[in-house]
């Protein structure tokens, strides 16, 4: 039995009180799968984004002198209350933006780990003792955090992302402000319900939703910001570099790419196979590691794409709550539409659409943004189809004349997020490691997925440079300073 989420109207937390804009404007949150009304989310305005953050600065100095440890505590009361309430954020998120409900799940559960795993940074060491060259001197690191850190992220993992970046920032230090996307507001809005439970004091942690013009850019613009770590579309991220540039603050971006997946002539195909499915297809195709490029050697072609088409006819396209539903729904009537454009672009272009691609009708699906994954072939590096990110369950088969000729393929792209190869032999796993140009290096996996204690993040326009998650992410919430002492 599924629990019933009604159309209320969620607030923005700010101060530790829910309170809704001056404005007394809203906006809906659409299930793409019938398009009903999920609730209402605030547009909020300059006014109270500029609330929040004051609200985070005169929070700051209490909460870095707090300490560590108590910090991480604050995390672990969080996790526990999330875990409580893991089943009903798990179908607001299938709800809100699609993905079945064992993803959602699995999602939010990954939240919880992610909570706990900072939470136990609370007990690690913050610093190093550094000989000194005098003798009679003790010489070491501090981390001390930044300030007042915004938060940005995307419709796509509205727990995991979210966490995964207010997490680190906490532990470390940061007070925070956190604006979500419009299309998750509901999921995020649950999520923020259980940072409030677990008693973080007045100002640490503010949440404000509305638009990218008004909440995001003013976020981005405001003199009290000490750094904005965001995950969003690369036309967004490169605005927000700009303006935290000309600012002198600290950034961090994550922008998505166009993930390749290279199977060797040596391959064990059906394994290859299905961890191209897993990685094209899974939350339809809406990850930023998503596989969207498959590069295939041309002794192996004909063999790896039928079993592809094979396997992939196989999958089951529905509401996300329904047992059995493999593939649920765009997560909105945009990227519905930008499937739709990218699959006729793919045809106009001269590739050959040999699996899917179609819209789904009738009774079942007449009120969703339902569709079928796509797979073309006789696909050519220069076509938009391998070169832009679709963000939608769309593969693009390229043949390659020899393992040389596919990591050049591979790399024929301005981005660098993640790229797996499938092979049983291991100069062909070394060569791919040394010269595949990604963050992200997958070795008979899918392009899809990371471990929360390792390093997240890309190369070329995929990210700033600076990783997310695991231990990395101190590198980017703290800053070092050196201590130097010495007896009077």
């Amino acid at each position: 039995m599924t629990t019933t989420i009604t159309t209320k109207t969620y607030s923005n937390y700010i101060n530790n009180e829910w309170v809704e804009t001056t404005s007394g404007k809203t906006f809906a949150s659409i299930n793409p799968a019938t398009k009903e009304v999920l609730g209402h989310a605030q547009s909020s305005t300059a006014e109270e984004l500029d609330q929040a953050v004051e609200a985070a600065h005169n929070a700051k100095k209490a909460w870095r002198k707090l300490g560590q440890a108590a910090r991480g505590q604050l995390l672990f009361k969080t996790a526990n209350i999330l875990e409580a309430n893991l089943d009903e954020i798990a179908e607001s998120m299938t709800k809100e933006m699609g993905k079945t409900l064992p993803e959602a799940k699995g999602e939010t559960a990954r939240g919880i780990a992610i909570l706990r795993y900072y939470a136990g940074e609370g007990m690690r060491k913050d610093g190093d003792v550094i000989p000194s060259s005098d003798k009679d001197a003790l010489m070491f690191t501090k981390r001390t955090p930044l300030g007042v850190v915004g938060v940005i992220t995307p419709w796509n993992f509205p727990v995991a992302i979210p966490i995964w970046k207010i997490a680190p920032a906490l532990v470390y230090g940061n007070t925070i402000v956190f604006k979500p996307a419009s299309e998750a507001a509901v999921t995020a809005s649950k999520v923020v319900e259980c940072f409030a439970q677990a008693g973080f004091p007045e100002g640490v942690f503010n949440f404000v939703t509305g638009s990218g013009s008004v909440v995001g850019q003013g976020l981005i613009d405001h003199p009290k910001l000490n750094a904005i770590t965001f995950t969003g579309s690369e036309s967004v991220g490169q605005s927000v570099a700009k303006s935290a540039s000309a600012r002198g603050i600290k950034f961090q971006l994550e922008m998505g790419g166009k993930n390749p997946v290279i199977v060797t002539k040596n391959a064990n195909i059906d394994q290859a196979v299905e961890g191209v499915i897993s990685g094209a297809f899974r939350s339809s195709g809406q990850k930023c590691t998503a596989t969207s490029r498959v590069i295939v050697e041309e002794k192996v072609f004909d063999e790896f794409k039928q079993k592809l088409i094979n396997e992939s006819a196989k999958i089951t396209v529905g509401d996300g709550l329904e047992d059995g539903v493999w593939l649920g729904p765009c997560a909105s009537e945009s990227q519905f539409n930008t499937f739709k454009e990218y699959i006729e672009k793919g045809k106009q272009e001269g590739a050959n659409l040999v699996h899917g691609g179609e819209v789904l009708t009738g009774d079942k699906y007449d009120k969703g943004f339902f569709v079928t994954p796509a797979i073309f072939d006789e696909v050519t590096a220069e076509m938009a189809i391998a070169q832009d990110e679709i963000f939608g369950p769309v593969i693009a088969l390229i043949k390659a004349s020899d393992l040389e000729d596919a990591i050049e393929l591979a790399n024929n792209t301005k981005y660098g997020l993640s790229a797996s190869i499938f092979t049983s032999d291991i100069n062909s796993i070394l060569e791919f490691i040394d010269d595949i140009e990604v963050g992200l290096v997958r070795i008979n996996a899918e392009s899809a997925g990371v471990e929360l204690q390792a390093p997240f993040g890309g190369m070329k326009a995929s990210s700033s440079g600076s990783r997310e998650q695991g231990e990395a992410a101190k590198d980017f919430y703290t800053a070092i300073k050196t201590v130097f002492i010495k007896g009077s």
